[in-house]
C-alpha cells in the first residue's frame, strides 16, 4: 500500500506503485484541476507540489506529476489546485484574475500551484526568484507580463515571512489553514510499516529515480513493472565532503546540488550551469545518477561530472564496486553495469585555488532544451602553465566523451591563442557527429569548436577575443 496525503485527504492507494500520480489524481480521485497536456514534463499544465519533512520541517518542492510514479510520493504530502483552495479566492489566484493573467485558463492551475510552491520555499520574496519558481509553466495566451504582474503582487504579499512559511501563510490568508497540522500528520505517517518501497522479485527490478527520462520513453511499461523506488531512500541522499572530496548520494536531485553548500562553493556560476538544465520541477526531481544511467550522449550533468573525473560506486545491495564515469559508457545506450546494480554514489575531488572549471551549452532554446552540443572543461595550473587539463562533450557522438587527446595536449603548455587553436584542431579530430534533428555533423563540429573557446575566454580574460574568435 502507498499512504500519502492529498491536500487534507489521507490517500491509501493499493494502485500499482508505477502508475502516474497524475493518473491518481484525475481519474481515481477526481481532481479535474491538474491538466493533462505534454505529459512530457514541458509545460507545467500538471505541476503540484511535494512536501516531505526534513528534519522536522517540511519542504516542499514543485513537480511534474506526469512523470512522477505513485511510489515516489509514499508518505509524502502532496499539493494540487484544489489543496489551496479556500472560502472565496485566495491571493494567488485573485493576483491573477485581477492582472489578466489567465486567457484559455488551462496553464492557469500549474501557475498558481507554482506560485504557492515559492510562497512556502521560505525564500527571499525577490521578482527574480519568483519567476524561477514558474520556469516550468509555459502558457500560449497571455504574453507573461500579465502573470509577472501577478508575481509582484504575490512578492509584496510575502514581506516580512517568517522561519515558519506554512503558518505565516496560513495567518496570512494565503493558504488554508491545514496546512498547519501536515507535519504532524506525515510525522505519524512515517512511523507506520512500508517506509521504504522495494521490490521482492530481485531478478526483474528497475531502479527509479525521478522517472523524468524514463517516463517519457516507456510509461507503459512502468506502471506495472516491478520497481526499487530509490528516490525515497533517504540513505542515498545527502551531498558532503570527505577528504577533498566531494560525496553525492545516487538519489541526489539537481536542486539538491543547487542547494548544496559543497556545491555551491566549489562551483560558484553553478546557478548559471543549473540555468541550462532543463526547469525547475524537473530540476526538482532528478537525480544525478539517473542522468548517468539514462545514457544519453547529451546529457548535461553527465557531461558536467566527466570533466571532473568523477567516480562511481556502483551497489546490487550485497557487494559494491567502483567504476570511472568515464568507464561507464560502453556504446549508445549501453552501460558498464549490471541489470541489479545501481548508483550508490557518485565522488571527485574538489577544485583547490589552482584548479578552473567551465560548463556551456547550446540548444534551440536557451532554456528547457536538451543540447545540440554541451561540453565543460577542467584546467589545473601551475603557475602560468597547465598542469592538467580535461574537456567532455557530448552531441558529438553516440555516447558522452572525455576528449583525451585534447586533453592531454594542454599539459605542460602556456595558455594562449595558439594553445586554444591546437586544441580545438584536436577535438574536432576526436569526434564524430551525425546530422540530427539537433542540427548537421558540421554545425555540431562548429559547435564544439566555439564552446571550447569560450571555456578558454571565460577561465583565461587575458586572451584576445578577436583572435581567439578568429580561430
Amino acid at each position: 500500500m502507498i499512504r500519502f496525503i492529498l491536500n487534507n485527504e489521507l490517500i491509501v492507494a493499493d494502485d500499482p506503485p508505477g502508475m502516474l500520480l497524475l493518473d491518481l489524481i484525475r481519474y481515481r480521485e477526481r481532481l479535474m484541476g491538474t491538466k493533462i497536456g505534454c505529459r512530457e514534463g514541458d509545460c507545467g499544465a500538471c505541476t503540484v507540489l511535494i512536501g516531505e519533512l526534513k528534519e522536522g520541517r517540511m519542504v516542499y518542492r514543485s513537480a511534474t506529476s506526469c512523470l512522477t510514479a505513485l511510489g515516489n510520493v509514499h508518505q509524502r504530502h502532496v499539493v494540487t489546485v484544489e489543496g489551496v483552495n479556500q472560502e472565496g479566492v485566495n491571493p494567488l489566484q485573485q493576483a491573477i484574475c485581477e492582472e489578466g493573467g489567465t486567457q484559455c485558463g488551462f496553464c492557469t492551475p500549474g501557475f498558481i500551484v507554482s506560485m504557492a510552491g515559492f510562497c512556502l520555499s521560505g525564500k527571499a520574496p525577490t521578482q527574480a526568484g519568483a519567476r524561477a519558481a514558474v520556469d516550468g509553466n509555459i502558457c500560449r495566451c497571455t504574453g507573461y507580463k500579465s502573470i509577472e504582474r501577478a508575481l509582484t503582487r504575490m512578492v509584496k504579499d510575502l514581506g516580512g515571512m517568517s522561519d515558519e512559511p506554512a503558518s505565516f501563510l496560513v495567518d496570512k490568508g494565503i493558504l488554508p489553514v491545514y496546512f498547519k497540522q501536515i507535519p504532524q500528520r506525515l510525522a505519524a505517517l512515517a512511523l507506520e510499516p512500508n517506509g521504504v518501497l522495494r521490490s521482492e522479485r530481485g531478478d526483474v527490478n528497475r531502479f527509479l529515480g525521478g522517472g523524468t527520462d524514463l517516463y517519457v520513453q516507456r510509461p507503459e511499461a512502468m506502471v506495472e513493472a516491478e520497481i526499487d523506488f530509490l528516490s525515497v531512500r533517504g540513505d542515498l541522499k545527502g551531498i558532503v565532503e570527505e577528504d577533498g572530496r566531494c560525496v553525492i548520494g545516487g538519489a541526489a536531485t539537481v536542486t539538491d546540488l543547487i542547494e548544496s553548500p559543497v556545491i555551491r562553493t566549489a562551483f560558484p556560476r553553478f546557478d548559471h550551469y543549473a540555468h541550462l538544465i532543463s526547469s525547475t520541477p524537473i530540476r526538482n526531481i532528478a537525480t544525478v545518477a539517473g542522468n548517468f544511467v539514462n545514457a544519453s550522449p547529451i546529457g548535461d550533468l553527465t557531461i558536467f561530472f566527466l570533466a571532473l573525473d568523477a567516480q562511481l560506486l556502483l551497489s546490487d545491495g550485497k557487494l559494491r564496486r567502483e567504476l570511472p564515469l568515464r568507464r561507464f559508457f560502453l556504446g549508445y545506450k549501453e552501460l558498464g553495469k549490471k541489470a541489479e546494480e545501481f548508483i550508490e554514489k557518485i565522488s571527485f575531488r574538489l577544485p583547490d585555488a589552482d584548479e578552473h572549471f567551465h560548463f556551456e551549452k547550446v540548444s534551440k532554446r536557451t532554456c528547457l532544451d536538451i543540447a545540440s552540443v554541451n561540453t565543460a572543461m577542467r584546467v589545473r595550473m601551475k603557475g602560468a602553465v597547465v598542469e592538467e587539463g580535461l574537456i567532455s562533450a557530448g552531441g558529438v557522438g553516440p555516447v558522452p566523451v572525455c576528449l583525451e587527446g585534447a586533453s592531454l595536449l594542454m599539459a605542460g603548455r602556456r595558455v594562449d591563442e595558439e594553445l586554444v587553436q591546437e586544441v580545438v584542431g584536436m577535438a574536432r579530430s576526436e569526434v564524430k557527429p551525425i546530422s540530427d534533428a539537433r542540427g548537421t555533423a558540421a554545425y555540431k563540429l562548429l559547435l564544439l569548436g566555439q564552446l571550447i573557446k569560450s571555456h578558454f575566454l571565460t577561465l583565461f580574460p587575458q586572451l584576445s577575443v578577436v583572435r581567439v574568435l578568429e580561430i
